[in-house]
């Protein structure tokens, strides 16, 4: 999609009603939580299917009049006959994500990923409305540590792993039913995320409730994997611009320039929360683990006029753990059972 030019003058879209999906899991509940803040006259539907990554609680207190919850599967081709009229668009976050559950049982990623959107596609089609696909910068695989290149719009997919392989699948879907149908379609690629509302599997959310649960955090291998985070309410204002004013058929990468490694990652969280920087264990690498992301949105700067709010990374971690500090209710029921699976994985 990148490269090639449907319209240069495009006007700005003003959706109304739109729907979400995934609207219940950590990026997607920010998203929502991010429209209501700042877009007073968008109504919300939020379709979920409420698996284990997704909670109601992410929600939870947002005017009904602004946001209403379809519990179900966007896989449901009668559902979404139900649903989908009457809206201006789709943003589509749904998805399987965790790594390391696609490596364990590849197949609900296959179903989600790549089956979902195709019926997200085909209820756009029939009912000719906007559409946006939240993608990540998995699909372009990884950098050397020692390479000063960025991922751009232009760099060849190379996933690694079954979750980034069926991401890179449901972008080409996009790209195809655009192109082929000519659905106004965009696409968005994004670093990593934190922030609240995110699942205590992932790996600052594990580090903080460890801490907080008394147990030491874990790292994988040797920890000079290098991320590019980004808070997510930065993500979400991205997608918004995208949405509103992007060109259709393009796609624009998200990022704002917060590459870290593993390691320093976690020892800013230990000193944040008064522990000695050597107070983990580590524990065996992820098969096929990446090796470094970076994002250049030079792109969505440039074009679209986007830039990010949050950009000193570690007042916004500070923000974070004060967040799992004091939502304990939260996230504890999920805790033991997550950490019991990566016991028995031997991370």
């Amino acid at each position: 999609m990148s490269g090639r030019i449907i319209n240069m003058t495009e006007e700005t879209f003003t959706p109304h009603n739109i729907i979400v999906t995934g609207g219940c899991g950590f990026i997607g509940s920010n998203f929502v939580h991010y429209v209501v803040d700042y877009h007073p006259d968008v109504h919300v539907t939020v379709l979920d299917k409420l698996t284990y990554a997704g909670n109601p609680e992410n929600i939870a207190g947002l005017p009904e009049d602004r946001v209403e919850l379809v519990v179900g599967d966007i896989c449901d081709a009668d559902l979404l006959d139900k649903i989908v009229p009457g809206h201006d668009a789709i943003v589509h976050y749904a998805a399987e994500s965790h790594n390391d559950n696609s490596i364990a049982d590849p197949e609900p990623f296959l179903r989600t990923n790549v089956e979902g959107t195709f019926r997200l596609l085909e209820a756009v089609r029939k009912y000719g409305i906007r559409y946006h696909h939240v993608s990540t910068d998995e699909v372009y695989g990884d950098l050397a540590l020692d390479d000063p290149a960025k991922f751009t719009e232009h760099t060849p997919y190379h996933p690694s792993s079954p979750y980034s392989s069926t991401k890179a699948a449901s972008d080409m879907l996009v790209r195809a039913w655009t192109r082929t149908y000519g659905i106004r379609a965009t696409i968005s690629n994004c670093s990593n995320n934190y922030g609240p509302y995110q699942h205590v599997e992932k790996f600052i959310p594990r580090q903080i409730t460890n801490i907080l649960d008394g147990q030491r955090p874990k790292l994988y291998g040797k920890g000079e994997n290098v991320r590019d985070w980004i808070h997510t309410e930065d993500h979400s204002s991205g997608v918004w611009t995208i949405l509103t004013k992007g060109r259709i058929g393009e796609t624009y990468l998200i990022g704002a320039n917060g590459e870290k490694n593993n390691i320093t990652v976690l020892r800013m969280i230990l000193k944040m929360m008064g522990q000695p920087e050597d107070a983990f264990d580590w524990v065996k690498d992820r098969p096929g683990h990446d090796r470094r992301y970076a994002i250049d949105s030079t792109k969505l700067r440039t074009e679209l006029g986007w830039t990010p709010r949050h950009t000193d990374f570690e007042s916004g971690l500070k923000q974070t753990i004060e967040w799992y500090t004091q939502n304990r209710a939260w996230w504890e029921p999920a805790k033991a059972a997550t950490e019991a699976r990566y016991k028995q994985q031997g991370q």
